[in-house]
């Protein structure tokens, strides 16, 4: 990649990281989320707060039962209540997974937490002070260490509550044991204030290592999902891409409600290999991000837009019904068939639209893809720079074009193609100047298919290659058994030509046949100048250095530019049916007929009327100017050996016999 093209790229693929990383969590806002999952930690695992309120309930229960306190008893009551209500709050938050924010649910912790630890302190505290059971005292006291010491590390993601639970749990006890002051009790006092440091250490440390796990994870979620919405989209148009628009598709159909109509416009810009190849590829990009700039402006607000490849480009929304699609895709396409001007020069867009409809056209994604594409082939081929509304008969043509292709390809291996040959008459001594050559194809089973049915298939599936050259190599064999002063004709595709190596099969063909390139003239129409000039000039060229002469077929039905006559070594020009036997022929037909014929005389080039199927018309032809005709009046197409059998007549007439009227 030159280093224009790669900064380019790379500065476009910074503003789109630029963009995406705008949209992320800002630090406070993933501190937040941090807090809120090191918060529902504490609502985890409901049980062990059962337990842990189960257990401390039976200790003091067995304290009140053995020293009959009321006012344990009544901490003990408080116990129990704090603890239900705690283990009956965690299982409703962890069931039902309430979307609170953070602080409310740690406040809401903290004030049971609380409760509840300095409730098991009390207890403990009020134990020691009835000093009746020795084996009691162990027992609330063994609880009381055994729940701070546990609900230090149960709740090590927020350690203030931790850290608060253990000293309200131990304070107690060991103001207590302190207050007794017997040496057992004040050493029990002062081993619980050391193991209350160290566990509010350990808590720390636990804090520590939760919160930098819970920070990674939720890092590599976020780079994640960045790779994820990068992947899925276009560095060229910010669009989504492909892969985004499958992705895309899919919710937008599981959220669209019974009902309701969903269009898909499928767009390929028109003729943008050409702005590649003139402009280059840089500024190729800068117009592809301004059709997707048009397309945001002008589709619907929840529209999905991608950058489905190339120069293809897709928007998927919903619509009222077809009116109001209709209106979109016309103003998508005025909108980008607006000129824009790039670097001082003006570039023309235009696009080529498919539109289906979801459900009419498709009940899925699949389907609905499927007819917007072959709408959109549709549009293409009937002239481009227009909109195509899928039909139910679009389907059918394709199945039956799919048939015709395949039961053609056949047809070549089979040898069930036949050429036809019609003749092209000098008006003046009668004589056949040349054979058009014509392929016929007799199907075993249908019967004859006409040419009209099955060569624009051809040319669409690129079978039309193939098939070209074995009607040249074909053409190229006969015409060599015919006298020196015969040619023939023959059409080509401008499929055919823009092939690789298609001059090279033609000559191929001539040398293997053994015919004088100067025999052998092919015709093209004005369409192949239209999309292709310089790939042209360049196949014509090349045959017409080594002899193979031109002609322009169907004159007068296209543009007409004289620029092609001038510009391309033409030898003659066939002026079409329509003006020498269409329902429109008269005096304007007369005076353009004159002219071309007039204008083939002073460029010493034939004048070719074709359509001739009665006298008057060939001697108004011939009265115009015309040199040549070709028609039914003369001849219909035939095979080879009755081309062979007229060419013998002629040899065998006087020439008397062979002037024409």
């Amino acid at each position: 990649m030159p280093p224009h093209q790669r900064s380019e790229a790379i500065n476009r693929l910074t503003y789109i990281l630029d963009n995406m990383l705008g949209g992320m969590f800002s630090a406070d806002e993933r501190d937040e989320r941090v807090r809120h999952k090191l918060v529902e930690s504490l609502y985890t695992q409901p049980m062990s707060l059962a337990l842990g309120a189960f257990c401390g309930v039976c200790a003091s229960l067995t304290a009140v039962y053995v020293t009959r306190s009321v006012p344990l008893a009544a901490v003990s009551a408080m116990l129990a209540l704090i603890g239900i209500v705690r283990v009956l709050m965690a299982s409703h938050v962890a069931r039902f997974n309430l979307n609170r924010d953070a602080k409310t649910l740690e406040l809401l912790y903290e004030v049971g937490a609380f409760s509840f630890a300095f409730a098991s302190g009390l207890v403990g505290a009020f134990t020691l002070l009835e000093r009746t059971n020795s084996h009691v005292e162990v027992l609330v006291v063994v609880y009381t260490v055994a729940y701070g010491v546990a609900i230090a590390s149960r709740n090590a993601g927020r350690p203030l509550i931790a850290i608060g639970q253990l000293l309200l749990a131990l304070l107690p006890v060991i103001a207590v044991s302190f207050y007794i002051g017997t040496i057992g009790l004040i050493a029990l006092g002062s081993l619980l204030i050391f193991m209350t440091l160290a566990m509010s250490s350990i808590t720390m440390n636990i804090f520590n290592v939760l919160k930098e796990q819970i920070m990674a994870a939720e890092a590599s979620a976020e780079m994640a999902d960045k790779m994820r919405d990068l992947a899925r989209t276009d560095i060229v148009t910010g669009l989504t891409n492909r892969a985004g628009l499958n992705h895309e598709l899919v919710e937008k159909l599981m959220s669209l409600p019974d009902g309701e109509q969903m269009a898909l416009l499928w767009l390929d810009l028109d003729k943008f290999k050409e702005v590649n190849d003139t402009l280059g590829h840089p500024v190729g990009d800068r117009v592809l991000a301004e059709v997707a700039s048009r397309l945001r402006a002008r589709a619907p607000a929840d529209a999905t837009i991608s950058r489905f490849g190339g120069d293809e480009f897709i928007v998927v929304c919903k619509v009222e019904d077809r009116c109001v699609c209709e209106n979109l895709a016309m103003a998508i396409l005025e909108d980008i068939r607006r000129p824009l001007r790039l670097d001082g020069e003006r570039i023309e867009t235009a696009t080529s639209m498919g539109v289906a409809l979801l459900p009419d056209d498709g009940a899925d994604i699949d389907t609905l893809m499927q007819s917007a594409d072959l709408a959109l082939y549709h549009a293409k081929i009937s002239g481009r720079n227009q909109v195509c509304f899928f039909d139910a008969s679009m389907t059918r043509n394709l199945v039956r074009k799919k048939e015709i292709e395949a039961e053609l390809r056949a047809a070549l291996q089979r040898d069930e193609l036949s050429i036809f040959f019609q003749p092209i008459v000098d008006l003046e001594t009668g004589r056949i100047r040349a054979f058009e050559a014509l392929v016929r194809w007799f199907h075993p089973e249908k019967g004859e298919l006409r040419p009209d049915e099955f060569i624009p298939v051809a040319e669409e599936t690129g079978v039309i290659i193939t098939l070209g050259n074995w009607i040249t190599a074909q053409a190229a064999r006969a015409c060599a058994q015919w006298p020196e002063g015969v040619s023939v004709a023959v059409n080509l595709s401008p499929v055919q030509i823009r092939a690789p190596g298609a001059a090279l099969g033609i000559l191929t063909a001539l040398r293997d046949a053994g015919l004088d390139p100067s025999r052998l003239e092919l015709e093209v129409t004005e369409s192949l100048f239209l999309d292709d000039n310089q790939h042209t000039a360049r196949f014509i060229d090349e045959l017409a250095a080594k002899g193979v002469r031109f002609a322009l077929d169907d004159f007068g039905t296209g543009y007409s530019s004289l620029g092609y006559i001038n510009k391309f070594p033409f030898k003659k020009i066939k002026v079409d049916r329509s003006f020498v036997s269409g329902p429109n022929v008269g005096i304007k037909s007369d005076a353009i007929i004159r002219a071309v014929a007039e204008m083939g005389a002073t460029l010493e080039m034939d004048i070719v009327a074709e359509g001739l199927e009665t006298i008057e018309q060939v001697h108004t032809v011939r009265n115009a100017g015309c040199t040549l005709g070709q028609g039914y009046y003369f001849s219909r197409a035939v095979p080879d050996y009755l081309a062979a059998m007229l060419l013998a007549q002629e040899l065998e007439s006087p020439p008397s016999k062979r002037l024409v009227g």
